[in-house]
């Protein structure tokens, strides 16, 4: 009888605690994996790959194992002009996202349209695909899915990102890896709260924008502007660039730190970057003694200050 209300105590705390942890995390999941997927979910987890975090094909978040957004201007295998199409080239060995390993957390019209119309099945991680998004109505609603471009056009991955210029290039999958390996979401958040927030920060993201994607980076505490629709807000890659480098060059009370570190040593150019004259001549800049800043070097296309941006800029 000895200590007989501690052990039903402790074995009803154990009931409640199980029952409250099946409610929130398995009845919560069961709801959102029949959540059919949106076109910008779609575009999102495209773009980030299958991890945008921690994974093992990228222990060091270094930003590796990930896709190419690139913009087509011309048919990758006959060469003929076409309107500006967004794909996502995933070379051989790049780990496809859920949407492809895992079809039906899509909702079951994108995954039908995906498998059936857009041939995703024939994707393998052997030869790499290219990857669109499209959009059908159906019953009066568009209805997103993924079309592999490799099957249906002949569109091998290699060679697409051959024939694509660096300006339409877009490394928003390894931007993501420095979003978050770099502290951003500490700071900012990627989801709008309500009231005044959807008035200036705008509209706040569906539930099916997310399929697929891991992690989510919402953030939870904000010390600095929501950046969810960022990338229509300040679509100017140079005030981003100067922003990264150094935040005071174009908000003088920024509380943000400097990551000019992730310019690496040479910029766009191949010139070997003098971080230590940069920061004379900008505290010259500061003291008075120069009336111009010093000019902040564009960043290598290979670069993690890149990528970073990339990502901020299809924040849209």
């Amino acid at each position: 009888m000895a200590f007989r209300e501690y052990k039903i105590g402790a074995r009803m705390f154990g009931i409640a605690f199980g029952l409250s942890m099946f409610i929130t995390l398995y009845m919560a999941t069961v709801s959102i994996s029949q959540v059919t997927v949106s076109k910008v979910g779609l575009e999102r987890q495209l773009g980030f790959g299958r991890i945008g975090g921690f994974s093992y094909e990228d222990p060091f978040l270094k930003g590796k194992g990930k896709p190419v957004k690139v913009v087509l201007k011309a048919d990758p295998k006959t060469g003929a002009p076409m309107d500006a199409t967004v794909a996502y080239v995933y070379e051989p060995g790049i780990p496809f996202p859920s949407g492809i390993n895992h079809p039906r957390i899509l909702g079951e019209a994108s995954r039908s349209l995906s498998e059936n119309k857009g041939m995703t099945l024939k994707a393998t991680l052997q030869t790499g695909a290219v990857f669109l998004v499209h959009e059908e109505e159906q019953n009066g609603f568009l209805v997103p899915y993924i079309e592999n471009a490799t099957a249906t056009r002949g569109w091998e991955p290699t060679a697409t990102l051959a024939k694509v210029e660096d300006t339409d290039r877009h490394y928003v999958g390894k931007g993501k890896i420095m979003f978050v390996r770099e502290g951003c979401w500490w700071c900012h958040t990627l989801l709008p709260e309500q009231t005044q927030d959807w008035q200036y920060f705008g509209a706040p993201p569906m539930l099916g924008d997310f399929n697929g994607e891991s992690p989510t980076a919402f953030g939870s505490d904000r010390k600095a502007p929501d950046l969810t629709h960022v990338g229509s807000r300040n679509s100017s890659q140079e005030w981003m660039m100067l922003h990264f480098f150094n935040p005071r060059l174009v908000q003088p009370h920024s509380i943000m730190p400097r990551y000019d570190y992730l310019w690496g040593e040479k910029d766009a150019s191949g010139n070997v970057i003098n971080f230590d004259k940069w920061r004379a001549d900008y505290n010259d800049y500061l003291s008075g003694k120069s009336l111009t800043a010093p000019d902040v070097p564009f960043p290598a296309k290979d670069s993690e200050a890149r990528a970073l941006i990339d990502f901020v800029l299809n924040l849209k």
